[in-house]
């Protein structure tokens, strides 16, 4: 059985892929802060481990990927997934803080789950395994007032292009899902103030990283952006 642990598995798009990816067939790793919710996924499904942790919190990551590899035999993959946006302001608005917490969660978080994914990837037998990474439309143009967020989804496209480089002697493969306007709770309040606002179910999204994560060990989808089609993305200025 292909196990795969999933980070921010609680809600949005990390909950649906989850549940794609166990309608599958596959082990997966339930990662989030919200308990309750991860343990109502793994009541309803065998093969679904809830693994309650924080993704800024290194000792308490290592740990859940531990005890998941020592229940899944090994890592296939990793879906790398929680973020959260932030305030949306211009730059002069936002507290550092804020900036800090956006950082933390986004970018410090998916460096934390892809070096433990990328370790035991690399020490297992037989070696290698697949990372995904959750970018956004942002990684490639931002949204008016979105500097926390867009600043740590550029920089993952940067940590995905060099996962996979330093993957290659190891049989890792590392790609990255830019997904636009996914009905989720992060959507829901941009949705509430643009009613208008073009928008796809987020289960589209959930069976395009299955899609990526079942392919070959010797193929690999590098970046994939999947959105609502009438998403003024291509010529946005």
């Amino acid at each position: 059985m292909k196990s795969i642990l999933i980070t921010g598995a609680s809600s949005g798009i990390g909950r649906a892929t989850a549940l794609e990816f166990l309608n599958a067939g596959w082990r997966v790793g339930l990662l989030a802060r919200r308990e309750d919710a991860l343990k109502q996924i793994a009541d309803a499904h065998e093969h679904a481990v809830a693994l309650p942790c924080d993704v800024t919190d290194a000792g308490a990551m290592e740990r859940a990927f531990k005890q998941f590899v020592a229940k899944a035999g090994r890592l296939d993959a990793l879906f790398n997934n929680a973020g959260i946006f932030g305030v949306s302001a211009p730059i002069d608005e936002v507290p550092v803080e804020t900036f800090d917490e956006v950082v933390a969660v986004n970018l410090r978080g998916m460096f934390i789950a892809a070096r433990l994914a990328f370790g035991q990837m690399r020490a297992q037998t037989p070696q290698g395994g697949r990372i995904i990474n959750n970018g956004s439309l942002s990684a490639h143009v931002p949204r008016e007032g979105s500097i926390c967020y867009t600043t740590t989804k550029h920089a993952i496209t940067g940590m995905t292009r060099t996962l996979s480089l330093d993957g290659r002697p190891f049989d890792i493969a590392c790609g990255q899902i830019d997904i636009g306007n996914a009905t989720s709770e992060m959507v829901a309040a941009l949705k509430e103030a643009q009613p208008d606002m073009p928008v796809m179910d987020v289960a589209h999204a959930a069976r395009s990283v299955l899609h990526m994560a079942q392919l070959p060990p010797d193929t690999n989808v590098q970046f994939m952006t999947v959105m609502a089609t009438k998403m003024p993305y291509i010529g946005r200025g």
